[in-house]
Order: structure tokens, then C-alpha cells, then sequence
């Protein structure tokens, strides 16, 4: 697997394609539904440049608080991104992300996003959330904790070597619509009707 840094350019981003297993090393920014639909609500100054160039990651990590008040992530597994449809290609536009993780892919707003913008979609291992809390190296800082709790908030991270595999790409591919396509062809062979 090659290893990229964040934050990621353009040329990078439009030169990979679904099926690429890649490693991730640099400053990247969790986010779920409420930090989405915030993000959208204005034009987030503070947090704006931790979201350019990076990518945003669907994940309501587990998190352990020092005694000195610094934070570390216990565990930290991709939740389903489909959640993040409406906003997304929006929030990828606005704020000049290369990239989202998660689990399950996402719908063809977000594909026409990604293909417009130059962003992928990566899709990370679920049911190893420990395992990928080790990839997270520091907690630099958090947006909206008091506000929206633990899971909701936006943890600015930093993470080597953070496994993910490119499942929606800039040119508008799709392993998510390649294997709903082949699963409903083979259906549709098994009962005897048309494809």
C-alpha cells in the first residue's frame, strides 16, 4: 500500500482509483451528522483550515482523557457514511476536503461531488475500531465537545499510517454501485428473470 500525506492536492487525488489500498499520514478531522449539518449552517472560520486539503472522517470515536488534559482515542471505527448524503458534496465543495472515510459508501450526489471537487471516498475496516485508534498518534484539538458530546464533536487528529481503501474515485467509480450491480444480476439469474 502506498503511503500518502495529508493534506493531499488535486493531481494526487485524481490520480487514484477505486481499488487503490492506501495509508494515510498527517492531520485529518472526524466528523458526523450534527458537525455536517454545522458546518453547512455558515462559514466555519476556526475550524475552515483543519478541512482544507485533508479529509473528514464518519467516526464517533472512543476517548480517554489524561490526567495532564490531553485526550487519546481509545477507539476509532467508521461509522455509515450514507447518514452524511445531503451534506456532503456541499461540505467537501465549501471547504476544499480531498476526502472522506467511512463505512458503506455513499449515493450519487456525493459520487458527482467527489468527481466535481477532485475528493475520494475511502472506505475504512469496520469492527476494528481498536486497531485504528492506534493510526491516531494526538488529539491536536476538538470543535463543538460541550455542544454536541464525544461522538458528534470534530477531533483534529493526527494519525500515521491510517489504512483505507478508495472505493469512490474522482472519475466517478464505484466499487459500492460495481458490486450492487453484479449482486443484482446474480439475482436476478437465480430466480430466472431478465437482468
Amino acid at each position: 500500500m502506498a503511503e500518502l500525506r495529508l493534506p493531499l492536492d488535486e493531481k494526487t487525488v485524481r490520480n487514484l482509483k477505486v481499488g487503490e489500498g492506501i495509508e494515510l499520514t498527517g492531520r485529518m478531522i472526524t466528523g458526523r451528522d450534527a458537525a455536517h449539518k454545522w458546518l453547512l449552517e455558515g462559514y466555519r472560520e476556526d475550524v475552515a483550515p483543519f478541512l482544507e486539503g485533508t479529509v473528514i472522517y464518519h467516526c464517533g470515536p472512543v476517548i480517554r482523557q489524561q490526567e495532564d488534559g490531553s485526550y487519546e482515542f481509545v477507539a476509532a471505527g467508521p461509522t455509515t457514511s450514507i447518514r452524511e448524503e445531503p451534506y456532503q458534496a456541499d461540505v467537501i465543495e465549501k471547504y476544499g476536503l480531498r476526502g472522506v472515510i467511512g463505512k458503506g459508501g455513499m449515493g450519487l450526489r456525493t459520487l458527482a461531488g467527489l468527481e466535481k471537487s477532485g475528493a475520494l471516498y475511502l472506505h475504512a475496516v469496520g469492527g476494528a475500531a481498536q486497531v485504528l485508534a492506534q493510526a491516531v498518534k494526538k488529539v491536536e484539538r476538538v470543535f463543538m465537545l460541550e455542544e454536541f458530546g464525544v461522538p458528534e464533536a470534530l477531533w483534529v487528529i493526527d494519525v500515521d499510517r491510517f489504512p483505507v481503501m478508495v472505493t469512490m474515485d474522482a472519475h466517478g467509480g464505484s466499487l459500492h454501485t460495481e458490486v450492487e450491480d453484479f449482486s443484482k444480476e446474480q439475482f436476478e439469474r437465480l430466480l430466472g428473470t431478465p437482468a
